[in-house]
């Protein structure tokens, strides 16, 4: 018995000391502070905001909007993308990300795949319109990261999006 008891323990430590948390798109905003920025660029670095509002305002948005259950880019979208291309062109310093959202709607697993898609048709698009692919990195965050709480179809519309975050920035 005591035998027994010894090789479940054993068993039992083994096998919680190989969990180990990763980043993976359900959990990595629980990796920072406030849920905020994974790469860590809330709150540090001035000149990442400072840039991120100056693609904002050059291309119109930071993010571009889909139709439900869709990862298509609408005409609106890729105009907004081409306005980014313009701007990430004359920033060649600049690597970010597209993040993919999703609404409420749906599973957890289906949001993350819809997330990525949307994320993904966003990046093929910007590297259609000659942006180097080493600079673009996807995530998803499917529905874990809303941009307004509600369960309306208004809100649901700003949840469906995928958004360009400078996230390095290289002055050399």
């Amino acid at each position: 018995m005591k035998r027994r008891l010894m090789v479940a323990v054993l068993i039992g430590a083994a096998m919680l000391g190989g969990c180990t948390k990763r980043a993976t798109p359900g959990n990595v905003s629980e990796l920072t502070p406030g849920g905020g920025d994974p790469y860590g660029n809330d709150e540090q670095d001035p000149a990442l905001k400072r840039l991120q509002a100056d693609l904002a305002a050059s291309a119109g948005s930071d993010r571009v909007f889909f139709a439900f259950d869709a990862h298509m880019l609408s005409a609106e979208a890729r105009a907004t993308l081409t306005r980014q291309a313009q701007w990430l062109r004359q920033h060649p310093q600049v690597a970010f990300s597209v993040e993919g959202h999703a609404d409420e709607r749906g599973t957890r697993e289906y949001n993350l795949a819809l997330g990525e898609r949307r994320a993904r048709a966003a990046a093929d698009f910007l590297i259609l319109q000659g942006i180097a692919p080493s600079r673009i990195t996807t995530l998803t965050y499917g529905k874990e990261r809303p941009e307004v709480l509600g369960s309306d179809e208004a809100s649901h519309a700003q949840n469906r999006r995928a958004v360009s975050v400078v996230i390095l920035y290289n002055d050399r």
